[in-house]
């Protein structure tokens, strides 16, 4: 192998200066692509980050004021389901939009990296669009259950705590993703269900729920004594201390629901506080035995359903 020359030598300065937007002004702008790409991206990802953490613990985190919570049920509140709840949904949140602004950014800067190396980008991007077709159709169900599951952050369906209905699964929530949403039904069974497969869904726990008690008596038995007794028992339930903060309204005995020739349904029903229905429908059924039993009125109770949950 040749040394170099000194002729060579003096010939690299003007090879240089012929080719120096080559040699010199397009990698640094490629470099300055780069690193100012790179800054946004942290910049970006930063306050993002920043929103997504509360101010103090319990507050609301930032990215999340401008949507509507609509977790009503009090009972998570002192659990700290409600800070779990907000921080999963702020931190999906965060996570789709750290995703999009790093999509765009690389995106903006690979184009403008090509457009400075003289590149035609109409082949490009007609070739890239033909592959994001492609890609839609084979991964159309991805798609689906993470836009599902996008819509379903922003809207607060349910969260972290809530009991739900998904029609084939019923239990609490256990965590809630962009694709998949966890719960734990009565028997320990954890379910996995895919958003984009959710057609509708029951929130058991927003709002306030509703006791609904058909208590059977025998057909021969006094209806009108068999209320005021079953009335009786629920409003001096109300009124006792330890469940007068479950109750939000009073009860009420809305009369005969089902007639036979052997028994008479007497339909009661009582507005109680999310997820404690269950709870108060089984105190309510063993009061209300007790007190029939005591007038000598022949009930049929059964025995309380489980709630769908832990």
């Amino acid at each position: 192998m040749s040394a170099t020359t000194p002729q060579q030598l003096a010939e690299l300065p003007r090879y240089v200066r012929d080719h120096s937007r080559w040699v010199i002004e397009i990698p640094v702008r490629i470099l300055v692509i780069i690193v100012v790409a790179l800054v946004l991206r942290a910049v970006l990802h930063r306050a993002i980050g920043r929103m997504v953490r509360p101010v103090r613990a319990g507050d609301v985190p930032r990215i999340l004021r401008p949507f509507r919570e609509r977790a009503e049920n009090l009972s998570l509140l002192g659990s700290g389901l409600m800070s779990e709840r907000r921080n999963q949904r702020a931190a999906t949140i965060g996570s789709v939009l750290r995703s999009v602004t790093s999509f765009v950014i690389l995106v903006i800067a690979v184009l403008t990296i090509l457009s400075e190396l003289s590149v035609n980008l109409a082949p490009f991007i007609a070739g890239t669009s033909i592959v994001g077709v492609a890609l839609g159709f084979g991964a159309q169900t991805i798609v689906k259950d993470f836009l599902s599951g996008m819509f379903m952050m922003l809207e607060d369906q349910y969260g972290v705590g809530d009991v739900i209905d998904f029609e084939k699964a019923t239990g609490t929530v256990e965590a809630v993703g962009l694709r998949t949403t966890r719960l734990r039904d009565i028997n320990g069974t954890v379910w996995y269900v895919r958003n984009g497969e959710v057609v509708r869904v029951g929130n058991k726990s927003q709002g306030f729920a509703q006791v609904v008690l058909d208590v059977p008596i025998d057909a021969s038995e006094d209806i009108d004594r068999a209320s005021a007794a079953m009335l009786e028992v629920a409003q001096a339930m109300r009124a006792d201390e330890a469940w007068a903060p479950v109750f939000l309204g009073e009860p009420e005995v809305q009369g005969v629901e089902q007639l036979t020739r052997t028994e008479t349904v007497i339909r009661l029903v009582a507005k109680v506080r999310p997820l404690e229905q269950w709870r108060t429908a089984r105190e309510l059924r063993r009061r209300i035995r007790e007190r029939l039993d005591r007038l000598s009125i022949d009930a049929h109770l059964d025995d309380a359903p489980s709630p769908p949950s832990g």
